[in-house]
């Protein structure tokens, strides 16, 4: 049998290189291998389907699965995972000092569905009595004007969402006090280049995100890898093959970052931000797989369907090709 030849896109990761470069081999796959950033390649996948194999937007594809118009299954491969605490960004000048400060407040969002932006608001609500109805919310182009949404949506009833002035991009009315606020994945242009009066809503968000993940052992997932369904369903063995090689991936850049010696990552303390993430999350700090991953599905999937996202609530069975959903063992 010949092997299939598709095209793969994904963000360029520790985890993904080795499918990459080669070191791993995808069994039955020729792939032709796309490194692209999250924006590029949600755009495209979401709006164009231009990709065989494709990493996704957790939130984007929960909205397509619930309308019932995804033309890709999800293997649990989960490429992007980020503690939120450190997603919001905010004028220091204005008196917002906790997240109740937020109440009647304008805040900037690149996207209503982003899903950095839907975890930040659930927890908002679940853990600070903040909901999203207590924010005016403004849409628009993060550092330059304007940004289509990937995919149309509305906010739930009761929530304002507006348009940036045309012409104007999210960072700048940030740094000159037009918003109060930014929530997003990626830090606004104004607050990496030191603007005045610019900070973070959470000043110490690895303790706050700590006591959160204690609390409820969520450790939040952005991406997830989709897989075309016609591909799926007519080559029944390459969920569970796409599985196999991304967790060897991910178990090969495990190993390189254990190794010290001389530190692969370009970053002072690696070896102590490593024990102290295994001291509060144990060995397996970043698992692929639905098993030991239901806390953090379930949420999602509540925030998801109680922000308007998905008109009914998902469960995970709903999410991923049933080849995946379990596995072998000796």
């Amino acid at each position: 049998m010949s092997k299939l030849t598709l095209s793969i896109a994904m963000g360029d990761y520790d985890r993904t290189r080795p499918i990459h470069d080669g070191r791993v081999q995808i069994d039955g796959v020729t792939p032709i291998t796309q490194l692209l950033s999250p924006e590029e390649m949600f755009f495209r996948v979401f709006r164009h389907e231009a990709f065989d194999i494709s990493e996704m937007s957790f939130s984007s594809y929960c909205v397509k699965t619930a309308r019932g118009e995804s033309s890709y299954t999800a293997v649990p491969v989960f490429l992007s995972r980020a503690f939120r605490h450190t997603s919001v960004y905010i004028r220091t000048d204005r008196g917002i000092e906790t997240p109740q400060d937020l109440k009647g407040r304008r805040i900037g969002i690149a996207e209503w569905q982003l899903s950095a932006n839907v975890w930040i608001r659930g927890i908002l609500e679940d853990d600070y009595g903040l909901k999203a109805s207590d924010i005016e919310w403004v849409r628009g182009g993060m550092d330059t004007p304007g940004r289509p949404e990937k995919i149309a949506v509305q906010p739930p009833a009761g929530v304002t969402l507006v348009s940036a002035p045309d012409g104007a991009n999210l960072s700048d009315m940030l740094a000159t006090g037009e918003i109060d606020g930014f929530i997003g994945p990626r830090s606004p242009r104004c607050f990496n280049e030191g603007a005045p009066n610019v900070g973070r809503l959470f000043a110490d968000s690895v303790d706050t995100a700590g006591a959160y993940f204690k609390r409820t052992g969520v450790f939040p997932i952005m991406h997830l890898l989709g897989v075309r369904k016609s591909l799926a369903e007519a080559h029944p063995w390459l969920p569970g093959a796409l599985f196999k090689a991304f967790s060897a991936a991910k178990s090969m850049a495990e190993i390189a970052l254990d190794d010290t010696s001389a530190t692969k990552v370009t970053m002072p303390f690696v070896e102590d931000n490593l024990h102290r993430a295994r001291a509060l999350m144990g060995r397996n700090i970043w698992s692929y797989g639905v098993a030991g991953n239901e806390a953090t599905l379930n949420s999602f999937l509540d925030y998801h369907h109680r922000e308007g996202l998905s008109e009914k609530r998902l469960t995970i069975e709903q999410l991923f090709h049933p080849a995946t959903l379990e596995s072998y063992s000796l």
